[in-house]
């Protein structure tokens, strides 16, 4: 059953799941059904467990507000946000794992695209039902089906947990997709165009996901957006959850930890994050980059759900029936220097260890140096932090693709966003509100500025089309990536296709493999 009619009497849209009945709302034309359980909440004997089918109900269920987002971490304001959508979401407050759809179909038998959406986070915050997220517009006018959930983060989800599977947050997204596969046709939606797509953290998840054997299948196109290019270890992911349990005088084990509420839980993860920040050489000697880029939760590579990287794995040809786009922003660094009040600030003792630490071979530092000769330290230290967090994971996942075979689309950001003084340039986070088209709400359109320009609009535009059109035929509107031209889109103000403008570090990070960061020291 579906019901998508229009017009000002239209009633309220329904649909039938697998689990059961849902009665959603209609909004500037579209089918919205939010807050959609796709797993059992994660709660209790099923804590730290794989997600579970959800039970069905009777009668209509109500499918208008967002799900309680899952515990998170403080940075953002994410956890006070957290707290105030569970008040808000009129659920129970552990029914984490849900779907949000918006459809502007007429149900069953539309044939839909589908885009499943990621959110990012640094795999320790993160939710759907932030504005920025809203999907109406993307559905609106690209004629596609939105889909968003909620995932597991932080310890909950990615912290490494003896008695725990790893990766619970992969396995979420993994049971999200697995609910589109049974449930989507009922809203309009094609099960032979599902793309996934997702920014940050997100666009590292949609990574995993190429590299995981249990999404095979789920989806046939993949949008990577500024991927994470951070994988962990065991051994390190081990380390660092030994760490947040010790905050509790705990062991990271199912017994130990399962009395802890997910709040304490995640102020424990958020408390080994700040002493990242604050003791950096001796964290670093146990944990490496991890901790010089205060990162403590990432996928694993532990050779079950994630057997290897998502670079090894697309080399090998795990992504070859998968259509890729993917890129990132020009200046990914500048947003997290601003966070750090660093911008304009960086000196050259600064920008010095962070070539040391993050660039790659014996000789790194000298060739950033020797391809850079007008760079000065702001540049150098922006310029490396970039490019080994997320510009050349992005362009190596496609550069693994095209090699084994498979097809890639590759883009660059480099417009200049106008908000806050035009200072933070085209930074990361700039491609969400985009790709949404939601310009002027959430957190990300301070970037934009007050009364989103004309520009802004245009861009903004040009971006949905080509997402919208690679989810509906596998063709955003530029050649596929090579080898010999390397032709990707550059977005700005006078979009142009060239080849990749990022040569020079390119050319730094051809023979490095991204492997997972191990533990490197007791």
């Amino acid at each position: 059953m579906s019901v998508f009619a229009s017009g000002p009497a239209a009633p309220r849209p329904e649909a039938r799941t697998a689990a059961g009945a849902l009665r959603g709302s209609r909004e500037a034309g579209v089918a919205v059904f939010r807050g959609v359980p796709f797993a059992e909440p994660p709660v209790g004997a099923l804590r730290f467990a794989a997600p579970q089918p959800v039970r069905g109900w009777d009668g209509v269920r109500e499918a208008v507000s967002y799900g309680p987002p899952p515990p998170q971490g403080g940075h953002f304001g994410m956890d006070a946000l957290a707290r105030d959508a569970v008040g808000n979401s009129g659920q129970a407050a552990d029914d984490w794992l849900t779907v949000n759809v918006w459809s502007p179909g007429p149900g069953p038998g539309a044939g839909l695209p589908v885009m499943v959406w990621i959110q990012g986070g640094a795999y320790t915050i993160g939710m759907s039902g932030l504005p920025e997220y809203d999907g109406g517009r993307l559905a609106r006018e690209g004629g596609v089906v939105v889909v968003t959930f909620n995932y597991r983060v932080g310890l909950e989800g990615f912290g490494q947990i003896d008695g725990a599977p790893a990766n619970r947050g992969l396995l979420d997204q993994v049971a999200a997709l697995e609910w589109v596969r049974d449930n989507i046709r009922a809203f309009g939606g094609d099960l032979d165009r599902v793309t996934v797509f997702g920014q940050s953290a997100g666009g590292g998840s949609v990574a995993a996901l190429l590299a995981m054997p249990r999404a095979a299948g789920l989806f046939g196109r993949a949008v990577a957006q500024s991927v994470q290019g951070t994988f962990f270890t065991p051994e390190l992911a081990a380390g660092i959850a030994a760490a947040c349990a010790a905050e509790l005088g705990l062991k990271p084990t199912v017994a130990d930890l399962s009395a802890v509420s997910p709040a304490r839980l995640s102020a424990a993860g958020d408390a080994v994050g700040a002493e990242l920040g604050a003791g950096t050489e001796h964290w670093a000697d146990r944990w490496g980059r991890a901790a010089l880029r205060s990162i403590p939760f990432s996928p694993v590579v532990e050779g079950d759900a994630l057997p290897v990287t998502p670079w090894q794995a697309l080399a090998d040809g795990a992504g070859r029936d998968v259509s890729l786009l993917v890129g990132h922003t020009r200046h990914e660094q500048r947003l997290f220097t601003a966070l750090d009040g660093l911008l304009g600030q960086v000196t050259q003792e600064q920008a010095t260890a962070a070539l040391d630490a993050f660039a790659p071979g014996r000789d790194g530092a000298r060739r950033y140096r020797d391809g850079h000769p007008a760079a000065g330290p702001d540049e150098l230290y922006e310029l490396v932090h970039s490019d080994w967090l997320f510009r050349m994971p992005s362009l190596r996942l496609a550069e693994a693709q095209t090699a084994a075979g498979g097809r890639a689309h590759v883009y660059e950001l480099t417009w200049h966003a106008p908000g806050m003084g035009g200072a933070l340039g085209s930074c990361h986070g700039l491609d969400v509100p985009l790709v949404f088209g939601n310009l002027d709400r959430g957190q990300p359109a301070v970037l934009i500025g007050e009364d989103p320009s004309p520009e802004a609009e245009a861009l903004s535009a040009r971006m949905r089309a080509a997402w919208t059109a690679f989810a509906t035929h596998g063709d955003p509107g530029w050649p596929a990536y090579d080898t010999g031209r390397r032709l990707v889109q550059v977005y700005d103000t006078l979009p142009a296709v060239t080849a990749y403008p990022e040569e020079a570090s390119r050319l730094i990070w051809q023979d490095h493999a991204f492997p997972a960061l191990p533990l490197t020291g007791p």
